[in-house]
């Protein structure tokens, strides 16, 4: 790893093994995740961006395990560990998930408790990261709810999660994950069920508070809108598979993969005429036990190769410096 990166994913390896089959939700994963920068993970719902982020936290529930791959993250002290080889409910883990590495989860709703007040779950996690004393701790929980932007900070302390909007539910999972001011957060479509304006409030948000703590951020969407907005790097998956990967400019300004150029064009364009169509995608992403040989996205791609888009994987194609797609269109001889 060079000194600029903070997290470094290969061959990341995510399987869940049913009574049906083995779903294969992450299969192979490669990616790298830079100091104070921001990571956007794109694509359709089933393509295993949650499960990549919740693989580097160390939450996969049976009867999911990582079977394969390496996670390398650098402490605050700057000791490589291999996330990957430590014990999902040892202490070790248990210092860096919500210390050093922190997650907003899509629904507050299903993540925080109904049963207790925020200031106590926030408290709670300061506590135990920090050591603190109860008075200590709650003060820093009303300097961080003020820090979100919620109002009345004091009074709010006291509230349960149902006497909240959605945007003030997300705002106070947001003061739990940077309580301790972790080097890493991770945002799972944590915009997805708000209005635009609130939406546009949160993202001003994590940007804000990114620049503060010098955090770098791994952001989880399937709008291109808001990778466009805040990402530097782009990673685009389907079906559990890396199927392009760069600087975000190069990601918009020259796509490669013929999914991710769908996925652009599927995007509504403000210069189209009145009778244009908008362009889609045919098909959809395959069922997990039935997924298609060779490239996953060929059954739907309009550019594929017979005979051997359908019979083998793709080889992975290195465009430039972090820059690199999974398609035979692009093997050497091919353009």
């Amino acid at each position: 790893m060079d000194k600029d990166t903070l997290v470094e994913v290969q061959d990341l390896k995510t399987y869940f093994f049913t009574d049906e089959g083995v779903v294969k939700a992450v299969d192979g994963v490669d990616f790298s995740i830079k100091k104070g920068k921001t990571l956007c993970v794109v694509g359709e719902s089933g393509c295993g961006k949650s499960i990549t982020a919740r693989s580097i936290m160390r939450l996969i529930d049976p009867p999911g395990r990582i079977v394969e791959g390496s996670i390398k993250y650098v402490n605050g002290e700057g000791v490589e560990i291999d996330l990957t080889a430590l014990s999902p409910k040892g202490q070790e883990i248990r210092k860096i998930r919500g210390m050093e590495i922190s997650m907003i989860f899509q629904e507050p709703m299903s993540s925080l408790s109904p049963v207790h007040t925020i200031g106590e779950q926030i408290r709670e996690s300061i506590r135990l990261h920090l050591g603190l004393s109860k008075e200590a701790a709650k003060e820093r929980t009303i300097e961080v709810l003020k820090e979100v932007g919620i109002p009345k900070a004091e009074e709010r302390y006291d509230n349960y999660p149902f006497q909240l909007s959605g945007g003030m539910r997300q705002r106070v999972m947001i003061a739990m994950a940077l309580a301790c001011k972790s080097r890493l957060l991770i945002a799972d479509e944590p915009t997805t069920a708000l209005d635009v304006t609130t939406q546009a409030n949160i993202l001003d948000l994590i940007q804000g508070l990114q620049k503060e703590y010098e955090m770098s951020v791994m952001f989880i969407t399937h709008d291109l809108g808001v990778v466009a907005e805040i990402a530097d790097d782009a990673v685009v998956m389907y079906l559990g598979k890396v199927v392009e990967r760069g600087p975000v400019d190069a990601i918009f300004h020259d796509p490669k993969h013929p999914y991710l150029i769908s996925l652009l064009r599927s995007i509504p364009q403000l210069t189209a005429g009145k009778m244009e169509r908008l362009d889609s995608i045919r098909g959809m992403v395959p069922h997990p036990f039935n997924r298609p040989s060779g490239c996953p996205f060929h059954p739907r791609c309009d550019r594929a190769i017979k005979g051997r888009c359908d019979a083998a994987a793709p080889p992975r194609v290195i465009l430039g410096p972090g820059r690199e797609v999974s398609c035979f269109l692009y093997e050497e001889g091919r353009s």
